[in-house]
């Protein structure tokens, strides 16, 4: 390729376009040093260099701004437009390349070398001419842009040099896309070049079709049901029914799109919301699918209440709503403090165990209160369905979520306080195991996405702080158990029924009743007779009833104008509830021969048992009753057993074994009784008989028993104590492993006590028998 110099040529930089060679075109020229170059050309030769600029930016461009190739130009025409600006026909020469660049005074010029392409036809260059051509062709059939005067007039291009320039003047490539053709300057490669480059577009252009294809499909689809729901609406009104179903579908949809819910339970609900429109009115699936978008806008998806974390004020509520009770309370400022520590710490599953009537319902309450949360409470008693907590499908007939995703909703936000009362009286049957459904309810691990079979989508349930109450933990399965802290509530000692008593129960009767207290005045000492005498229980309920029992009767007499006001002291406590029902003091009045104090733990607290033991002739038969349960009935084998093999040291004749009838019974036949703690008990009335050595009344006494006379621990030992402590005994007799326990029981019990730890059945019976 010959070279030739030129040197001192005006230049004219090109901001955005790029001129081929053998290419003519207008030219619009603003700046005044480039119009400057065009003037100065006409008075030469009318040759000007044409150079590309690398950024469009740059208004006075240097050398190190340009493209090193760039194209010899012949300047044709100009036209001075009213702006101010030339309009310049140009005509391309060739290829030239920057050699240098020159400030003049007025305007630019360069030295270039101009490249002269020589024309060297071969077979190989022939081959790519007609592909380049044939794919061009393709490419103007794709294109909207390649007219087909354009192709024709390109076809007819002999030489392949200028046929690979006017080519890729009509491909859409940007200006370093054409600077790259320009600079190779190998023919045959540049041919190349165009052919790769329309092979990309035409498959860019096939791809771009099928879009716009899809596009139109989509728009015509909605264009489409656009139509039919005004056809749809026309018909509705001309029913008379001006809404119709589509005035409803467009509220639920903005209820939708409005409602602060997760983005994949919000396609949840337009998808179902589609099937709801496109179904009619009348079908039975319709209603059905209703509900379902009704229960996905109820419930609470993100609304949370801000944690008062204040355990000052926590503490203040507690005290005030509950008396007593201070192992609870104190866990549940732990939470509260830890909580406050960490800012993330996940509801622990607390479990308040204790006879009824103690206060767990209402303490649950007050944590609620004191955290500031929304309070949820749903009763378990006798659910034995598993839809009961995991909700029923859809597919059945008047299905709705379980009771815990009802509660969320009632809650109205996903962080409540949730009382699941009485969790102990969950049972199963056909229809499946509910405890086993609680497993996930209550565990931090799994119950984030809890799942609802009528929901069917993940409920996040970790904010929840759940408390369950319970009377009898024996009942409640052992993986559930395992989920769950447990926190003993024993009961209330006679002090702290009184406390109860004077501030919360008599108020609250008063307000009840429509009562004043000037009214209605009940005296400390009739609280405390009535606590004595009308009441025996671990919790307050049935003191409640007595003290509404004398408000009904206050009201009756005031309303009937015999009194004005009424006072109730321990003299008249007899006029208003009738005679005492229960004795206080001993649990016997003298002592006695073949029966002994014993004390139990049943499912309402703690109480005491008389086990009596009579003997008569006969074979050495033992008798048992009082509905005693089979480890009952063992603990008194076990202890007839080691009675008669310590016969001898305990002065009673071996003879009985075959000569007496022994018959055990327990009082109150028809109350169920069972447990291994009255073995000691069963031994003392015995041993009691046989000896004819009487058992001291003030004694209780609880503790497993075995064959070699050993006394084992029991549980329940608080409640056992307040039980004991109710019933006017003073002295108690316990196991010896047991002593840890001491510290539980509230210190006006234990000043009123005395205990004896015992690791032998001997020491029992010293403790227990009064010499003949």
């Amino acid at each position: 390729m010959p070279i030739i110099k030129q040197t001192d040529i005006p230049f004219l930089p090109l901001r955005g376009m790029l001129v081929f060679p053998k290419m003519v075109l207008h030219i619009d020229v603003g700046r005044e040093r480039s119009m400057a170059a065009l003037e100065q050309s006409l008075l030469e030769d009318s040759k000007v260099f044409l150079g590309s600029q690398r950024d469009i930016a740059v208004e006075k461009p240097e050398r190190e701004d340009l493209y090193d190739i760039g194209t010899l130009a012949e300047v044709k025409q100009t036209v001075k437009l009213p702006n101010g600006t030339m309009r310049v026909l140009i005509e391309g020469i060739g290829r030239a390349r920057l050699e240098a660049l020159h400030e003049g005074t007025g305007y630019d010029t360069v030295d270039i070398e101009v490249l002269d392409e020589e024309e060297e036809k071969d077979l190989e260059q022939e081959a790519l001419m007609r592909t380049l051509l044939e794919q061009f062709k393709k490419y103007s059939k794709l294109s909207k842009k390649v007219t087909a005067e354009t192709f024709e007039s390109v076809s007819d291009i002999t030489e392949a040099g200028r046929l690979a320039d006017m080519v890729a003047a009509n491909l859409p490539l940007k200006v370093a896309g054409k600077q790259e053709v320009l600079e190779i300057l190998d023919v045959n490669e540049r041919l190349e070049w165009l052919i790769s480059r329309l092979l990309n577009e035409q498959e860019v252009l096939g791809l771009e079709k099928k879009i716009n294809e899809r596009v139109k499909e989509a728009m015509e689809r909605t264009q489409k049901e656009f139509y039919l729901r005004e056809q749809m609406k026309a018909i509705q009104t001309e029913l008379g029914d001006s809404d119709g179903k589509g005035g409803e579908v467009a509220e639920l949809r903005e209820q939708i799109l409005e409602a602060d819910m997760p983005n994949h339970i919000m396609s949840v609900a337009l998808r179902e919301l589609d099937r709801y429109e496109r179904l009619p009115a009348a079908a039975a699936e319709s209603g059905v699918i209703r509900s379902y978008i009704d229960w996905l806008l109820v419930l609470p998806w993100t609304d949370a209440t801000e944690d008062r974390l204040d355990i000052n004020r926590a503490e203040r509520i507690l005290d005030r709503d509950h008396t007593g009770l201070e192992s609870v309370k104190e866990r549940v400022l732990e939470y509260l403090a830890v909580r406050q520590m960490t800012k993330s710490l996940r509801g622990p599953i607390l479990c308040l165990s204790g006879p009824p009537g103690v206060g767990k319902t209402s303490l649950a309450r007050s944590i609620a209160e004191s955290l500031g949360r929304k309070f949820v409470r749903i009763s378990l008693g006798g659910v034995r369905d598993e839809s009961e907590i995991r909700g029923h499908r859809r597919t059945y007939v008047g299905a709705m979520p379980g009771r815990i995703i009802q509660g969320m909703k009632k809650a109205g936000t996903i962080n409540p306080v949730f009382l699941l009362d009485e969790i102990d009286k969950m049972s199963n049957d056909f229809r499946g195991d509910p405890s086993s459904a609680m497993l996930e309810v209550l565990d931090p691990e799994q119950n984030h996405d809890f799942s609802d079979h009528y929901i069917e989508e993940p409920y996040d349930l970790s904010n929840v702080l759940f408390i369950a109450t319970a009377n009898d933990l024996g009942s409640i399965p052992g993986p559930l158990r395992d989920r769950m802290e447990i926190i003993t509530i024993a009961g209330y000692t006679e002090l702290e029924k009184q406390e109860i008593a004077r501030n919360h129960l008599y108020p609250k009767q008063l307000e009840e009743h429509g009562l004043t207290k000037s009214q209605l005045r009940i005296t400390d000492e009739a609280i405390l007779h009535i606590i004595r005498f009308y009441t025996r229980e671990a919790g307050v309920r049935s003191l409640e009833r007595q003290f509404a029992s004398i408000a009904r009767k206050a009201v009756k007499r005031i309303v009937s104008g015999k009194n004005k006001r009424v006072t109730v002291n321990p003299k008249t406590v007899e006029e208003m509830l009738g005679k005492p029902k229960f004795r206080y003091g001993m649990a016997e009045r003298e002592n006695q021969i073949g029966v002994a104090t014993g004390l139990a733990y049943t499912t309402v607290g703690g109480d005491t048992l008389q086990i009596e033991v009579a003997l008569s002739e006969g074979k050495g038969k033992l008798i048992l009753t009082g509905k005693l349960g089979d480890v009952m009935k063992e603990s008194a084998q076990t202890a007839l057993s080691y009675v008669r093999s310590h016969a001898g040291e305990l002065g009673i004749d071996p003879a009985f074994i075959d000569e007496t009838d022994i018959h055990i019974h327990v009082p109150e036949g028809a109350v169920p009784k069972d447990g291994p703690s009255a073995g000691i008990t069963i031994a003392t009335a015995l041993v009691s008989a046989l000896t004819k050595k009487p058992v001291r009344r003030e004694v209780g006494m609880t503790g497993e028993i075995t064959l070699r006379g050993r006394v084992l621990p029991i549980g329940g030992l608080k409640e056992k104590t307040l039980s004991a402590h109710r019933a006017g005994l003073t002295t108690l007799i316990i196991p010896a492993d047991n002593e840890r326990d001491i510290d539980d029981i509230p210190d006006s019990v234990r000043e009123d006590l005395t205990f004896h730890l015992v690791h032998s059945a001997a020491e029992v019976l010293a403790h227990a028998l009064k010499e003949a």
